[in-house]
């Protein structure tokens, strides 16, 4: 299977994808916060074979992705309107979406909105309210963020060791490859300042959308890591409010488990999709006539 780049317009934003298996099953795995595409690149080709058109996008401010200079041009809501638009740009009506971090709020404000194009629901590392943070320390970055630059944030970030997500997995990744610290460093370059700093006051001061979350009716499973003490609470409200949701936490996995923990993270995700493939030939008479 081949893994290709290339650009898509959606509105007024030219969104830089990468995708595998054109032509299968559409599936979409979406970032977090100053994260980017190739977080999850390791695993399209193997998502390809399984018969899975797989597409991983820079959100907008993010790496190769149009980079608005307006902080008014970020939000969950606007992060979920680009990725529906995505979707109507690769002809895609009904997929199937996993949304990581910020990527999992940003696809619970699109499958709330748009229920009848989610096949089933991935939400990994994410929470279904607000991210607590010291307030002063989010009044600073996002100060920095709007006089000095990305560059700078990611220059104090680096001398930080108080990162509420640098749990004993990301520290022990980091230990044992220092190119796991350098691809998020690089990540953060490629950032928009005005996405950092609208972002960062959204995800510290969202709505909860935990009860909403409960009228969902599509397949879920529910992703984190052991050791992602943030997001292991509210993971686990959310699939006991999903009607069908479950819950697979994934043994020395931190806030990326498909970096620190990835055979376990494989065998959640790739079981779950399976299940889902099957559950579509079930449903389809062709299929159902020829097997």
């Amino acid at each position: 299977m081949t893994v290709t780049d290339r650009v898509v317009q959606v509105g007024d934003i030219a969104m830089a994808i990468t995708e595998a298996g054109m032509g299968g099953r559409p599936l979409f795995l979406v970032h977090g916060h100053t994260a980017g595409r190739l977080d999850f690149v390791d695993y399209l080709e193997p998502l390809a074979q399984r018969g899975w058109h797989v597409v991983t996008p820079d959100l907008r401010g993010h790496g190769g992705s149009t980079k608005p200079t307006s902080e008014d041009d970020y939000s969950l809501e606007i992060f979920a309107d680009d990725v529906l638009g995505l979707a109507d740009a690769l002809g895609f009506d009904r997929f199937v979406i996993l949304g990581h971090s910020m990527g999992g709020m940003l696809t619970q404000e699109l499958v709330l909105r748009a229920p009848e194009r989610v096949e089933a629901l991935i939400l990994m590392d994410t929470g279904h309210g607000s991210f607590v943070m010291d307030p002063d320390l989010v009044e600073f970055g996002v100060t920095v963020a709007r006089n000095d630059g990305i560059e700078v944030v990611a220059d104090i970030l680096a001398t930080m060791d108080d990162d509420p997500l640098a749990n004993d997995a990301y520290k022990r990744m980091v230990a044992e490859n220092p190119a796991y610290a350098e691809r998020s460093d690089r990540n953060l370059r490629a950032s928009s300042p005005a996405m950092f700093a609208a972002t960062l006051l959204q995800l510290t001061s969202q709505v909860d959308r935990l009860d909403r979350l409960a009228s969902l009716t599509m397949p879920t499973l529910v992703v984190v890591g052991e050791l992602d003490e943030p997001f292991r609470e509210p993971s686990a409200r959310m699939a006991e409010t999903i009607p069908s949701a479950r819950l697979a936490v994934i043994a020395d996995g931190g806030h990326s488990p498909q970096f620190e923990a990835p055979g376990e993270w494989w065998d959640a995700v790739s079981g779950f999709l399976d299940e889902v493939a099957a559950s579509e030939a079930a449903d389809d008479p062709v299929v159902s006539a020829s097997s």
